[in-house]
């Protein structure tokens, strides 16, 4: 998906090729993964060529993984979560500065 938000539309073999230089992929598990994309409704296929086009954004997609993520691992509470990324001390100074004006802007 991400090369799909970065490039607009890509053909699945170009999909492929850049899947295999950036994370090793061969050929069959990009166009597996690429399927299901398709199945799932986050990618529409078009022809000639297999171009590929994002349906989904980039950032309704986070927002969606983000939610499946604390709604399994956390119960349905967020506060955990950030309690949990705070706790193991994975927050730069800027993000946790980030945390407290997006808590701000909360209230």
């Amino acid at each position: 998906m991400k090369l799909l938000w970065k490039h607009g539309e890509l053909t699945a073999k170009r999909i492929a090729e850049l899947l295999a230089d950036e994370v090793g992929w061969n050929v069959n598990t990009s166009y597996t993964v690429i399927k299901k994309c398709i199945a799932k409704g986050a990618i529409e296929r078009s022809e000639p060529n297999f171009v590929c086009r994002a349906l989904v954004g980039e950032r309704e997609t986070q927002d969606s993984a983000a939610a499946e993520l604390i709604d399994k691992l956390y119960d349905g509470a967020a506060d955990k979560l950030v309690a949990g990324l705070i706790d193991s001390k994975r927050l730069t100074p800027d993000e946790i500065e980030r945390l407290k004006r997006l808590v701000e802007e909360l209230e």
